[in-house]
């Protein structure tokens, strides 16, 4: 088994305004591409997991299968464990572990889920093949990362422009690629898949309740997050720069004719059997 390594850094670290995004986060939402394939029976393992909202899901849809939920940050697992026992999912188990080496024998899983992590490892190609190397054969890769260059929003904003430039060079800075989605397919062909379905969605906000959500958690997050330790670290930003950014995000949220879309790359890949 290959050795585990670590190649880059989470932009946002798990401060609240982050955790206000991932535990809104459900298989409807984020993982709609993958459900059809699914079955009571199945094994899954699902990289990333965070605070467990998607995970839980997952092993709601298969009753009679199992959720392995894994992630880096061990501190965030005890909250993905309480998610799964106030819903009284008994077919779960939570691990840490790096998606470049999976502590996991090969044909392991009929599902390897990821959201929202290709973009932030070094080496997405090996993450990949990793991911291949413990489904089973006939089974599942399903990547889902959005694609930062690719969100748009009304109306114009200087701010939200600044904030998009600046969100994009520290992502890269930590060894991340923040416009992934669109790299996706790419990246599975370079693992070795054949069998790729390649598709996209969309997250939009346009409700008053859905503005002040998204923009207030990308405020708080501009001001007070490891990406904001990173930005002014980094000498990407000022503090007075980011409390600007923090205020156009409030600014656009409190319009009554905001609109926000962030698209998102899917690939489902079958192993071949």
């Amino acid at each position: 088994m290959p050795e585990a390594r670590e190649t880059a850094v989470y932009t946002h670290g798990h401060p609240e305004s982050v955790l206000r995004s991932h535990t809104w986060r459900t298989a409807e939402n984020s993982a709609a591409y993958l459900l059809g394939v699914l079955e009571p029976h199945m094994r899954i393992l699902d990289i990333g997991c965070g605070p467990g909202t998607i995970t839980a899901d997952l092993a709601a849809l298969v009753p009679d299968g199992h959720v392995t939920g894994l992630d880096r940050e061990p501190g965030i697992l005890d909250q993905a464990r309480a998610t799964a026992g106030e819903r009284g999912l008994g077919n779960t188990d939570f691990t840490t572990g790096d998606v470049h080496a999976l502590g996991f024998p090969d044909d392991s899983f009929c599902v390897v889920h990821a959201h929202q992590v290709l973009q932030h490892v070094g080496d997405p190609v090996r993450a990949l093949r990793e991911m291949r190397r413990v489904t089973r054969p006939g089974g599942y890769v399903a990547v889902r990362d959005a694609d930062y260059a690719a969100m748009t929003w009304y109306p114009a904003s200087a701010g939200l422009d600044r904030w998009l430039d600046l969100y994009r060079r520290v992502a890269r800075a930590n060894g991340g690629e923040p416009d992934a989605g669109r790299r996706l397919k790419s990246w599975a062909l370079a693992a070795g898949f054949t069998d790729i379905t390649a598709t996209s969605g969309t997250w939009t906000f346009s409700t008053a309740g859905e503005r002040v959500w998204w923009s207030g958690l990308w405020a708080d997050r501009t001001v007070d997050s490891a990406y904001a330790e990173r930005a002014v670290g980094a000498g990407h930003a000022t503090g007075e720069e980011l409390r600007e950014v923090a205020a156009a995000w409030r600014d656009w949220g409190a319009r009554e004719d905001g609109w926000f879309s962030v698209l998102h790359g899917e690939i489902l890949c079958r192993k071949e059997v």
